[in-house]
Formats: C-alpha cells, sequence, structure tokens
C-alpha cells in the first residue's frame, strides 16, 4: 500500500511526533491512537484470513503488530511521566 492509495498514511507522517507529545495527554492520546489502529489492521487481517488472502493477511498483521509496540510505548512513557504523589512517600525515611 503506497502513501498515494492510503491518505490516512501520508497525514500521519507529516506529523513531528517531538513537538506533537506535548504533554502526558498527548502521549495517552498517542497511544489510544496506535491501538485503534492497531484494532483496524487486526480486523483487516482476519478479513483477508478468511478470504484466503494470506499475503493481505500478513501485512496486516505485521502492521498491526508495530501499532501495539508503539501504543505499548506510548502508555508506558504516559505513566513514568505522570507524577505519582504515592510513590514519593514510598522512598522517605
Amino acid at each position: 500500500m503506497s502513501k498515494k492509495n492510503n491518505p490516512q498514511v501520508e497525514e500521519v507522517s507529516e506529523f513531528d511526533f517531538d513537538e506533537m507529545l506535548e504533554s502526558v495527554g498527548d502521549t495517552h492520546r498517542m497511544a489510544a491512537y496506535h491501538f485503534t489502529q492497531a484494532a483496524k489492521h487486526h480486523m483487516l487481517a482476519a478479513s483477508a484470513h478468511d478470504a484466503l488472502d494470506f499475503d493481505t493477511c500478513d501485512f496486516h498483521a505485521f502492521r498491526a503488530y508495530r501499532h501495539q509496540i508503539n501504543a505499548i510505548q506510548n502508555a508506558e512513557i504516559a505513566v513514568m511521566d505522570f507524577p505519582d504523589p504515592e510513590m514519593d512517600d514510598d522512598f522517605e525515611e
């Protein structure tokens, strides 16, 4: 699938992700975006598998996996960047 065939890919690739993730909320939104994209690609992989189109199935399964990895990474960053006052108490003596 080329960028010409999928305008959504072109839109996302134009963003500067470092500037986009300015807050913990932005990081949560990026995680949600990638989880959503992973789900969409899993549905496309399932449809392709049902149609016995295994090349397309593999393509979408791989795309889903990549989105899943990005989603988990962003979710972890969001959790680690959020200040948790209860954790500060654990280190006081």
